[in-house]
This record gives structure tokens, sequence and C-alpha cells, in this order.
């Protein structure tokens, strides 16, 4: 399942998706970030998490409330859960459901509990921090993709965790507000000018190790959403924008979810 790893980050990857679930541990805590997805990466990523906790506490960061992201959230019952405020007023049986259906559709059992998780620390604003000795954490809101999304950074690592932003592979899919995504892809400068980044990893695809290929993948994201929504208005052809991206059978159709959802969201403004 290892994507990369170093002395304190593990990346690792679902064979689902290129979802990622990232482990890093400092001298004082060790944190979780988004467990997913089958039942064995599950218990792998959490026997990998045991086997190196010794006595430090676990945190676990929810990026946002997609099912994809809260699937092994129950194998980590010890940890502090840190989420946004909108993901504490999400309706748990309704976000369970999701991935009931998912587990029921292939026929997957799992051993450990599927439960939408209380939050223990409730992320606000942009710039809140939380420190644990001598690991800084600094979350921003980050809203577009869905209303309850998260940033995290992680000092002094220089760890950027994006959530389902900045991928690779994937352009936006946007659930909750194209001007919600651009500002939140707005943030890239502010983040990457106040915070020594070395790695930045997405909720799906590759890390980026460069200023240079985040700021490359801020720019494609914006492009994107400016472009369909400019295609949308001017009833042109749009197919072309996604031509970059692989596993296209499957990404053809978030496309067209965005370009239904950016025509309703047009409509309403005007």
């Amino acid at each position: 399942m290892i994507q990369y790893k170093n002395g304190q980050i593990t990346v690792f990857e679902s064979q689902l998706y290129k979802t990622t679930s990232t482990v890093i541990q400092t001298e004082d805590c060790i944190i979780v970030v988004d467990p997913c997805i089958l039942p064995f990466e599950v218990d792998e990523i959490r026997e990998y998490v045991m086997r190196i906790r010794g006595s430090r506490r676990i945190y676990l960061i929810l990026t946002h409330s997609d099912w994809d992201h809260i699937v092994g959230a129950g194998a980590f019952p010890e940890a502090t859960v840190i989420a946004s405020a909108n993901f504490q007023k999400k309706n748990p049986e309704e976000m369970i459901e999701q991935v009931k259906a998912f587990d029921d559709e292939y026929y997957i059992d799992r051993k450990t509990p599927l439960i939408y998780p209380n939050v223990d620390m409730i992320v606000e604003k942009d710039g809140q921090p939380l420190k644990i000795g001598n690991t800084v954490l600094t979350f921003y809101e980050a809203k577009g993709h869905t209303d309850d999304g998260i940033f995290a950074i992680v000092e002094p690592l220089g760890i950027w965790i994006a959530g389902d932003y900045l991928s690779d592979i994937e352009f936006p899919f946007i659930y909750s507000g194209s001007k919600d995504y651009v500002e939140t892809l707005e943030k890239t400068e502010t983040i990457l000018a106040n915070h020594q980044i070395n790695i930045l990893i997405p909720g799906h695809g590759h890390a980026a190790f460069s200023k240079e290929e985040i700021l490359k993948r801020k720019n494609e994201s914006l492009l994107y959403i400016i472009s369909l929504k400019k295609a949308i208005r001017s009833k042109k052809e749009h197919s072309h924008l996604i031509a970059q991206y692989p596993y296209q059978r499957s990404l053809i159709k978030c496309h067209e979810e965005n370009v239904q959802f950016l025509m309703k969201e047009m409509e309403g403004e005007s």
C-alpha cells in the first residue's frame, strides 16, 4: 500500500481511487489522516500505527465527510478526532448509509465498526493552531468540494494535508460551491508564504514535493473551473477540459456532474 515513506511520513494508497491515508509520527504524537478504504487496508494502517505508537497519543484528522474518507475512523477509537464545524453538523446515519451502500454493492464485510465519529477538536477558522509539544498543526477551512473540508499543516515537518484538492489525477469535483472552491484554491499562495512546505499530500493521487508542482496543480484546477463556467455560458463543447486526466471512463461522469451542478449554480446567480 505504501506510496511514499520517510522517517516521519507514511502515505498509504488504497487500491480504490488512489485514495491516500497518511500516518505522521513526531516525537510528540501520531497523526492519522483519513484511514481507508477496503477492510484489509484499514487493518494494515491500524497495525502499522500500533507498531510505531509507543506511548504517544493518536490524533485522527478527517479532512471531510465523504464516505471514502471516514470509512476507517472506527479503527481508531482511542484517537482524538479533529474535523471541521460543518463535519460535526452532518447527519451521521446519512453518511454511514453511503458506506453501507458501497459495502453491499461489492459484498464487503468489515470487522472494524462503521462510525461517524464525534469531533474532539473543531476547526472553525483559518489559521487555527494546535500545539502538541514541539509539533504544531495549523488548520485552514477548505470548502467547495464539500462544505466541511479542512487543510492541515504539520510543522516543523512541512507537511500539507490537502484533502480532495490539488490532485494530479483529478480535476475539481465541485459538490458545494464553485466560489468556495476558488477561494480554497486561492489560499495556496498564502499557505506557501506562511509555511515551509516540503510535501503536499492530496486525498487522491500522488504527493507533490515542490512549490512549482503545487502551484501548477492549483492553476490547473482554477483554469478548469473558469474554463468550464465560460463554456457553459457560451454553450460550447467542454470535454477537452479533462483530456489530460487518466481514467476517462469514470471521470467523464464526474465532469458531467460538475456541468449539471454549475448550470444550476449559475441559474441561481442570475
